[in-house]
Order: structure tokens, then sequence, then C-alpha cells
């Protein structure tokens, strides 16, 4: 905000108050903001602090899930490192919803649309209340691009907080996490797993507060935002309950005040080369196809010019190294026990893999940031070396074709295969998929095709992991396909393409289907076709009439009036601006 701004915005003549309380000058100076400080007097606020720069701490507390329960104490944590490096800090809350919890249902339309409250939200109350900067703490998966969304929307110094990993559970002494429980449903159908057994997996699971273990959606966008310089190093990568992540609240209380000492703005850091170091760590961890949605949105919040073929450009010289669940091996207590993200941010910068000049949340670039780094201990194999990576090329793999004009995004580990063609098996909702996977009826050769579930038909884009589960725990997940104008958990795996736009709600190819229909996906060439010929393709179009809304009131109409393609990042404002 300009010293001009400022003036406007008082509008008393007075000289602008300083760069460190540009904000809340405007709500608390002069005599004629007596009752606002009346107002704060309650809350606790002294006579002093009205000096002080005020900074708004956005906390997902909630016991609604384990990801959240804890982050009540992180943003007292937070407030201490406020307050004690100088200024005041207001803690205020906004929602989260579960993705586990809701997976599968009704309610798991509403995750992706949480996204946008959160995001709405935080923007409502900084804006309104004059907070000169803010520290975001989220867990949920839509917890983390909703809380950077409105940063950058609001453009204030700003750092973003991760709630931190769980510590996976044990069940026969193995670990295990949410996707485990998942994964059982499909053996447990099969009866070679006993309703005893499900239970006890069920109760041990999940020993405690943090987000979902594996390289899922959560960990995944907590470790691109720390890539894209708006986290402090390792942020990402502390489990929930540790002494670490204390500290990393209070010093990101410390780090808030740094930036607005010295003008540093989220739009500094949200770079377009930013946003390619992002794309580039999600790529290299074997990232949530999440991601892609995310990130397309967080750069349009940003004003930065990203699309959804910059995954396939990053993708084709950056390997994936990360050894890590749902498709590979370990959980992400593993890679923070031997060090975090830190190291592998140091072999992608000396591998000229990131912009080492990007601005962070330090203060400092990237590159100066991880000078003296430590590399990871030499027995691990949690992160592999580039000459012995999990696959050479990116997974995240952007397909065009009849089926997906305006793209579709696959996650491929290359132990799926990288071709399938076969026959479809249609489906008009995620509980009807669901069903016919574990009574049999979806046999080998199959491609699943599951429509009506977009952002605007759904609405809200609803995550497939529990057809995705039964797949793999019915022992199919390189024997069919499933394909989707919805999304995917970050914990799904198998042959699985989703984000097909246009979706079928608006008329894309995906809506005229029918069972039996030969349909390829083939990762080398980036294609997903439906092998029928294009004069039927025309015709079935031409037949075809857009089923009716849903829903016609309340958040969820609101959401599917509003919200752009997939392939746009899912926004919710992008009509606006464009008026």
């Amino acid at each position: 905000m300009s010293s001009q701004t400022i003036k406007r915005a008082r509008g008393n003549g007075k000289p602008p108050a300083s760069a460190e309380r540009a904000f809340s000058s405007i709500v608390v100076d002069g005599a004629e903001r007596a009752a606002s400080r009346a107002m704060l007097h309650a809350v606790g606020f002294t006579g002093e602090d009205f000096k002080k720069s005020q900074i708004g701490v956005a906390s997902t507390w909630s016991m609604v899930t384990p990801c959240n329960m804890h982050i009540d104490q992180l943003a007292v944590s937070v407030a201490q490192g406020v307050n004690q490096a100088g200024g005041k800090a207001v803690v205020f809350n906004t929602i989260t919803i579960s993705d586990g919890i809701s997976m599968g249902t009704e309610g798991m339309k509403y995750s992706l649309v949480s996204r946008e409250v959160i995001a709405d939200s935080i923007e409502t109350v900084a804006g309104c209340e004059g907070f000169d900067g803010l520290v975001a703490l989220g867990g949920c998966d839509k917890n983390m691009p909703g809380c950077v969304i409105a940063l950058a929307r609001l453009n204030r110094p700003a750092v973003f907080v991760y709630g931190g990993t769980i510590l996976p559970g044990r069940f026969d002494d193995r670990p295990v996490d949410v996707v485990s429980v998942f994964e059982a449903v499909g053996p447990h159908a099969n009866k070679k797993m006993s309703d005893a057994d499900l239970a006890r997996l069920e109760a041990c699971a999940i020993p405690g507060a943090g987000s979902c273990g594996g390289m899922y959606t959560a960990n995944t966008m907590a470790c691109a935002i720390e890539a894209l310089g708006m986290s402090l190093p390792n942020s990402s990568a502390q489990a929930a309950i540790s002494k670490e992540k204390n500290a990393d609240c209070e010093r990101s209380g410390t780090a808030v005040m740094e930036l607005i000492r010295n003008g540093i703005r989220p739009r500094d850091i949200m770079t377009r080369k930013a946003f390619d170091n992002a794309i580039t760590v999600v790529t290299a961890l074997g990232g949530s196809t999440n991601a892609v949605l995310h990130l397309l949105a967080m750069a349009h919040a940003a004003g930065v010019k990203l699309h959804i073929d910059d995954f396939t450009r990053i993708g084709k010289r950056v390997p994936v190294l990360g050894d890590l669940k749902p498709s590979g091996k370990y959980v992400m207590a593993e890679l923070v026990r031997i060090g975090g993200v830190t190291p592998l941010l140091k072999r992608l910068l000396d591998k000229g893999l990131l912009h080492g000049d990007c601005l962070t949340v330090t203060g400092k670039s990237l590159a100066e940031n991880l000078q003296g780094a430590n590399d990871y201990p030499p027995a691990q194999d949690v992160i592999r070396s580039f000459d012995n990576p999990v696959k050479p090329d990116g997974h995240l793999v952007i397909l065009y074709g009849n089926l997906a004009k305006s793209g579709a995004v696959a996650k491929i580990s290359g132990k799926e295969g990288l071709r399938f063609r076969g026959r479809a098996r249609v489906f008009e909702s995620e509980e009807t998929a669901l069903a016919a996977i574990l009574d049999d009826t979806v046999k080998r050769g199959d491609v699943i095709v599951i429509r009506y579930e977009g952002p605007k038909g759904g609405p809200g884009m609803r995550e497939m992991l529990s057809p995705t589960s039964a797949i793999m725990g019915k022992g199919l997940g390189k024997e069919v396909a499933l394909i989707t104008d919805g999304r995917f958990s970050g914990g799904s795996h198998g042959f699985v393409v989703g984000h097909i736009t246009p979706e079928a709600y608006v008329g894309g190819t995906i809506a005229i289907i029918k069972n039996g229909d030969p349909i390829t996906i083939d990762a080398q060439k980036r294609e997903i076709t439906l092998d029928i010929p294009a004069s039927e393709i025309k015709a079935r179009l031409a037949k075809w009439k857009a089923p009716k809304p849903r829903y016609t009131r309340g958040v969820l109409a609101k959401y599917a009036h509003t919200v752009s393609s997939a392939h746009l990042g899912a926004v919710t404002d992008l009509e606006l601006e464009a008026m």
C-alpha cells in the first residue's frame, strides 16, 4: 500500500503511518478510532500494543480431524514468536474438513470447496481487521493451498507454517496409515481379512495428531510451499508433535516481523521461477496429482501465468527420487528422520534443477538458505540418487486426446505400466463404481469410467480414493484402469487418470462414453483416446443434454456456478477477473 493510499484511506490528513503499521494504523490511530481501541482492549491489547505491527495468526485448528487437532497449540507458539519480536499477534480461526472421514460419501463434495472457503475467510478477516502481516497454519489437504491463496491475494508480509506429519501406526509389526485402512476394504470384501482384523487395523492406523503419513496431498503441498519460498527451511518435514515443529512456529512469528521491516511480500516470493521450483520438488518426491490443481490456483491468486503443460515441461528433465508411499515404500516420518526436504533441495540445486536466486520468507534466496546444508546419510534409500531414480522422468503425466481436449492428469509411477487399452465400464457416480468393484462386476481389462464428478458436475470434484483403494485391495492394480472427471487422493495409485476436461457436466466427451467402448491410455504418447469414429462422437454429443444441477441453493450451488475448469485450477474468481 502506497503512502498516498494510506492517507486517502485514513481520510484525516494526518501523515501516513510507517510501513510497519500500514494497515493497522487505519483501524486504530486517532481520536476517531477510540471505539476500535476500546474493543481491542477487551481482547487483551494494552496502550503500547497499538503502536506495534498487528499480525494475524490464521489457525485451522479443529477436532474434526487428527490433521488439525494440535494446531491451536502451534498457533500459540507462533503468537509467542510474533510478540517476542515486537509485534502484536491476533489469533483467529478458519475451517477445515476431513477428506479421510468424508471420502466416498456425499460429504466429500465439500472438500475442494473448503479450499475456497478457507481462502475467502482468511482474506475476509485480515482485510477487515487491518492486519499488517500474517502467519497461516495448515494441516489437512485443502488448508495449505487455501491459506497460500489468501496470502497471495492479500499480498501482505506473510509466512505459511505446516502443521506437520503424523507418525505411522503399527499393525502386525508393520507400519500402517489411513491408506492402509482404505486398501484393507478390498481383501475384507474378498473374505481374506476378518472383521476382527479390520477393526484392529482401524484402531491403530492413526496414532495421534498430524497429517496423513505418506507423500499424499498434505505432505506434497507442504513440500511444494517450502520450495515456493513461503515456509521456513524444513517446515514441511517435521513431525506434528515435536520440539522442532514448535520451534518452527516461533521462528515463523519472528520471520514475519522481519518481512514487514524489509518490505517483502508474498508476490515478491511467489514468482514464476518459484512455481517452477515447487513443481520440480513435487516431481522429485513423486507427489500427489492434487498439486497440479492447487499450484495452478495458487499461481492464479499470485498473478502468475502457470499452465498445466508446465508440469510436462519440468517432468521431462526431473526424475522421481522419493521412494515414498503410496506407490513407494516409505512414509514421511522416514524422510523427516534422515533430514527432511532441505538435502533434496540442495541436491536439486547443485544439479541445476532449481532457481537458486528465488527470494524466500527468510529474506534470503533459496541458494543462500541452502549454503552449508547437510546431505542425507549414505545408508538411506528414501531419497534415491540421480543415477538410480525411482523413475527417470516425471510421474505427473498430462494427457490430451479426444477424451480430454483441454487436458487430464495421470499419476504414472511406472509400476502399473505405460499403456492400457480396455473396454469402458461406465458409472455416473463414485458410489456405484465402488459397489461394482467390490461385488466383482468390474473385470480384468475394464476401463472404469466415473463421470459427473467434476468441479461443476459433482459439484466439488470428489477424490476417488475409495474406488482406487478397492482396486488395489482386490489385486487389480495392473488389470484395470480408472478414468474420471473427478480427482484423486494423494493416496491413490494404479493406472488412474483424473481431471478429465472438459468435464461431463459441460458436455465433454467423457459424457457420451458407452459401456464396451474401447479406450486407450498411452503415457508415452501422452494421449487418452476414445477409439470410436469422430462421426459417432459428434452424433452422440449432438444428442447429449446437460443434466439439471444437483444443488440449487447453498455453498455447493454457489461453487458450481462460479468454479472454473480443473485444467485452470478450479478457481472461483476467474470469470470475475475477466469482467
